[in-house]
């Protein structure tokens, strides 16, 4: 699946609920199928900052695609960066930088989230497209 049908099948699962309570019940849900991060990755140098509550995220690069794990200590942050890692995960350097993640505001979730929460959505969408550009930087050196 591409980036974009990826996105458009997280705004139909939205879109099955009309109350943003079952919406945070499905993101809690999300949170907790994320796949094991593993204790030597949490690091001081893998959390984001901006974010409220702890986030730590960790990117490897094989056979040219990006890797992403991602782990948080707060329920509802843990689901948002799983939908990230799900929108994300085993794609290409360019296909990261090259698509834009329409899918938060399609959901209403930026409109949903505290202030601070949001910024830390906004940090941890820009450490991925970081990786993204750091990994695309040495494949072409």
């Amino acid at each position: 699946m591409t980036i974009k049908e990826i996105q458009e099948e997280i705004i139909e699962e939205f879109g099955a609920f009309d109350d943003w309570m079952d919406k945070y019940s499905y993101l809690i849900e999300i949170g907790n199928d994320l796949e094991g991060f593993e204790e030597e990755y949490r690091l001081s140098n893998n959390l984001i900052e901006g974010c409220q509550s702890q986030v730590w995220l960790h990117a490897e690069l094989k056979d040219g695609k990006i890797q992403y794990m991602a782990d948080s200590d707060a329920i509802i942050v843990k689901g948002i960066v799983a939908l990230l890692v799900r929108v994300l995960n085993d794609r290409t350097p360019d296909e990261i930088l090259d698509n834009e993640l329409y899918f938060v505001e399609q959901i209403g979730l930026k409109e949903h989230l505290s202030p601070t929460r949001s910024n830390g959505l906004v940090a941890m969408i820009k450490q991925m497209r970081i990786y993204a550009l750091a990994f695309k930087a040495k494949q072409e050196s």
